[in-house]
C-alpha cells in the first residue's frame, strides 16, 4: 500500500527546491567572504575580520526572517539583498570601492530606497488583505506608506552614520571637495548676507601648535553634508520608483510579474490532512 506522509515535510522540501538559485548565490558569496576573512586574519587586519563575521551574520538574516515570520521572500529580492550586503561590506569597505568608484555609494543608497519601499509595501499590503485586521487602505495610501517607510529607514541610517562620525570618529559620511561656498560667516557686517567664494583651490589646516598643513585636495572640503543630502535624494528616487510600481500592482491586484519579484508575502502552509479524511487500512493490510 502507498506510504502515508505526515506533517509538512513535503511543503518544506518543495520550498527548498524553489530556492536552489538563492542557495547557490548564498554559497558562492559566503565562500568568498570566508576566503576574505582568512586573508584579513593573516594580514592582521582584525577590524576587517570582524566586518567579515558581521557579513556572514547578515547573510543568515533573510532565511531566518522567513522561518520566524512565516513569509516567503521572492528569489529576486533575496538575491539582491545578499548582493547588496556583499557590495556594501566586502566590496565597499574592505575593497575600498566607496573611494575607488565615485558612484558606488550612490548606487547602493538608490537600491536601498527601492528595497525598503518593497519591504514597507509588503508589510502594509499584507495587513491590508488580512481579514482579521481592520485596515483597508487605497492603492495610493499603500504606496505613500511604502514611500514613507523607505525614507524613514534612509534617515535613520544617516543618523547612524552621523553618530559614528561624531562619537567614534569614523568617516561614514564621506567628505566632498568643492570649489565654491556660500556662507554668512564671512559677512563683514556680521549679518545674514551670504558671501559667495568661488575658485577655491586648496585648504590649509592650522594645528594647535601652529603647524600649517596644506591638504592639496584641489578645493574646499565639505564634511559630510553634501554626501548625506545626495544619499537621501537617491533614496528618495528609489522609493518613488518602487512606490509607483506598487501602486499599479495593487490597482491591478497582481497583474504583471515584475512587482511580485520584490514583494515578500505570507507563505500559507497547506493544512495537514485530518485523521478522519484518511481512509482506513483494509483488513489484513
Amino acid at each position: 500500500m502507498p506510504k502515508r506522509t505526515r506533517g509538512l515535510k513535503g511543503w518544506e522540501w518543495r520550498h527548498v527546491e524553489n530556492k536552489k538559485l538563492v542557495y547557490t548565490v548564498y554559497f558562492v558569496l559566503r565562500l568568498s567572504v570566508v576566503g576574505m576573512l582568512v586573508a584579513q586574519f593573516f594580514n592582521r587586519n582584525y577590524e576587517n575580520v570582524l566586518l567579515c563575521v558581521l557579513t556572514l551574520v547578515l547573510f543568515m538574516l533573510p532565511s531566518a526572517f522567513e522561518r520566524r515570520l512565516h513569509i516567503d521572500l521572492p528569489d529576486t529580492l533575496e538575491i539582491i539583498i545578499l548582493l547588496f550586503i556583499y557590495a556594501a561590506e566586502i566590496l565597499g569597505e574592505i575593497q575600498s570601492y566607496y573611494t575607488h568608484f565615485h558612484g558606488w555609494d550612490t548606487m547602493l543608497h538608490t537600491m536601498n530606497g527601492f528595497l525598503c519601499a518593497a519591504i514597507g509595501f509588503a508589510l502594509v499590503d499584507i495587513l491590508n488583505r488580512e481579514e482579521k485586521v481592520s485596515l483597508h487602505l487605497s492603492p495610493f495610501f499603500v504606496a505613500v506608506t511604502a514611500f514613507c517607510f523607505s525614507m524613514t529607514i534612509g534617515v535613520l541610517w544617516e543618523f547612524f552614520e552621523f553618530s559614528m562620525d561624531q562619537f567614534v570618529l569614523f568617516d561614514m559620511q564621506k567628505d566632498t571637495v568643492i570649489n565654491t561656498i556660500s556662507t554668512v560667516n564671512l559677512d563683514p557686517n556680521h549679518g545674514t548676507t551670504a558671501v559667495i567664494v568661488k575658485g577655491i583651490q586648496d585648504v590649509i589646516l592650522v594645528l594647535e601648535d601652529g603647524t600649517q598643513m596644506p591638504l592639496g585636495l584641489g578645493g574646499y572640503l565639505d564634511v559630510g553634508l553634501i554626501d548625506t543630502m545626495k544619499d537621501l535624494f537617491v533614496n528618495f528616487i528609489g522609493a518613488v520608483v518602487f512606490s509607483a510600481i506598487g501602486y499599479f500592482y495593487v490597482k491591478g491586484r497582481g497583474k504583471g510579474s515584475f512587482a511580485t519579484r520584490f514583494i515578500p508575502r505570507f507563505q500559507r502552509r497547506p493544512a495537514a490532512p485530518a485523521a478522519e479524511d484518511t481512509p482506513p487500512d483494509p483488513p489484513g493490510a
